[in-house]
């Protein structure tokens, strides 16, 4: 049972995280209209570092196909981490509009690198 539900979470986690890196190539959503003036300067300023946006996209797409397929969701976890705490924390310091989402992706995130927390162990030194 215990796998299953970590297999829907992976795969809805993963579709999330590719949907939004696909979102950053194609732009299909359209950016809310009553969008906080500071959070439009923040993305403003994204926008201007030019490699940021498709850097972040491109974390995002491989991040969340690799945490899809059980072999390889350890990896797609410390892929997916960074982009997960600038989520995380753009949705508590700049708009907190957002957080309940984000916290619990962030949630699924944790719950994910825990599970897999004996793959990381050789990283860290046992």
């Amino acid at each position: 049972m215990k796998n299953k539900i970590t297999f829907v979470l992976s795969l809805l986690f993963g579709l999330m995280f590719i949907n939004a890196g696909l979102n950053k190539f194609l732009n299909y959503m359209p950016m809310p209209e009553n969008m906080p003036e500071r959070l439009m300067k923040v993305m403003g300023a994204f926008m201007e570092i030019g490699w940021l946006m498709p850097l972040t996209g491109a974390a995002e797409i491989i991040g969340g196909l690799l945490i899809i397929f059980p072999k390889t969701r350890a990896l797609g976890a410390l892929v997916c981490f960074p982009v997960m705490v600038g989520i995380i924390l753009t949705n508590t310091v700049t708009d907190t509009s957002g957080f309940p989402i984000a916290a619990v992706l962030g949630a699924i995130l944790v719950w994910i690198m825990y599970d897999n927390r004996a793959k990381y162990m050789p990283l860290i030194g046992e």
